[in-house]
C-alpha cells in the first residue's frame, strides 16, 4: 500500500473488458449479482486460495461478530483485518440487532471494495500505510485473520493493529508455524564410465522442502508479541482446513472458556 498508485500496473481497457468478462463467466465476480442474493453474506465474494482466503463457517462468523459487537459496546466500533466474514456478518446483523456497531473492513482483495466507504485497501507489508481517516486508537476492538502463517506477517499486521485499536485485540490463526526448510543429504551416484567399470561418485544433492509444519505454535507468537491468550473456542471455515485454527484474545471473554 501506497501513498500513490503510480507504480501500479495499469490494465489497458480491452484487457480489463476481457478480464470481467472472464469473471463473470466463471462466477468470481466481486459480489453475486442475483438480486436475491444478501450482498454481506458470507460467500458472496468467493475464496481466492491465491491470497490465501478461507471463509469461516456461518456459525464461526456468527460467534466472531456477536463477540466484537458485545466487546466494542453500542455504536462502537470495530476493525476488521483480513477478516471478511466477519464483517458481513457484523452488516448482517446490524439491522436485527439494538446494540449494531460500525464497522471497517481492512482487505487487500479489491473486489471487496464494492462495500463502499467501509471497504479500505490494506496490505500488511506496508502496516501504516492507512488512510487519514484511520486514526488512531479510534477503534474499540481490532479483529484479524492473518493472511500467513509466519512471523513476518503476525508482527506486521499486529503493528497495523496496536495502532488502530483502543485496546482489545481478537486474533484468529491457525495453531502451527509453516516454514520452509532446506536439507543437504550425500548420497552415492554410479558413472558408468564404459561397459566393464563403474565408479562411485560422492554428491552432494540440495532438498527443498515446502511447507514443513513443525512445533513451532503460533500461540507463542502472539504472547511474545502482544500478549495475547488462546481461547477454547475452536474457530471452523466452510472448506476444512488441515492446519487447526485458534482464535487469541488480550481481554476476559466468553470466547476463552
Amino acid at each position: 500500500m501506497s501513498d500513490s498508485d503510480d507504480d501500479v500496473p495499469q490494465l489497458s481497457a480491452a484487457t480489463l473488458a476481457a478480464l470481467q468478462e472472464f469473471y463473470a463467466e466463471s462466477g468470481r465476480t466481486g459480489l453475486e449479482q442475483n438480486s436475491k442474493t444478501d450482498k454481506f453474506c458470507v460467500g458472496a465474494v468467493e475464496e481466492d486460495w491465491r491470497m490465501s482466503q478461507f471463509w469461516y463457517s456461518e456459525d464461526t462468523a456468527i460467534r466472531l461478530a456477536e463477540e466484537v459487537m458485545q466487546q466494542a459496546g453500542e455504536h462502537g466500533r470495530v476493525a476488521c483485518i483480513s477478516a471478511p466474514s466477519v464483517y458481513q456478518k457484523l452488516k448482517q446483523l446490524e439491522s436485527t440487532r439494538s446494540d449494531s456497531v460500525s464497522a471497517v473492513l481492512l482487505e487487500f482483495d479489491r473486489r471487496f471494495a464494492a462495500y463502499g466507504d467501509e471497504f479500505v485497501f490494506y496490505d500488511y507489508n506496508n502496516p501504516l500505510c492507512l488512510p487519514e481517516g484511520l486514526l488512531p486508537q479510534s477503534f474499540d476492538i481490532v479483529i484479524t485473520d492473518p493472511p500467513y502463517l509466519s512471523e513476518e506477517c503476525l508482527s506486521k499486521v499486529l503493528l497495523t493493529i496496536k495502532y488502530l485499536t483502543k485496546g482489545k485485540i481478537l486474533l484468529c490463526t491457525g495453531k502451527w508455524k509453516c516454514v520452509y526448510i532446506y536439507i543437504y543429504i550425500y548420497i552415492y551416484i554410479y558413472n558408468v564410465a564404459d561397459f566393464f567399470r563403474r565408479t562411485r561418485v560422492l554428491c552432494l544433492v540440495h532438498v527443498h522442502l515446502w511447507l514443513i509444519l513443525i512445533g513451532a505454535i503460533m500461540e507463542e507468537l502472539a504472547g511474545k508479541l502482544a500478549d495475547l491468550k488462546i481461547c477454547s473456542f475452536l474457530p471452523k471455515h466452510n472448506h476444512n482446513l488441515a492446519n487447526e485454527f485458534r482464535c487469541y484474545v488480550n481481554y476476559e471473554s466468553s470466547l476463552l472458556s
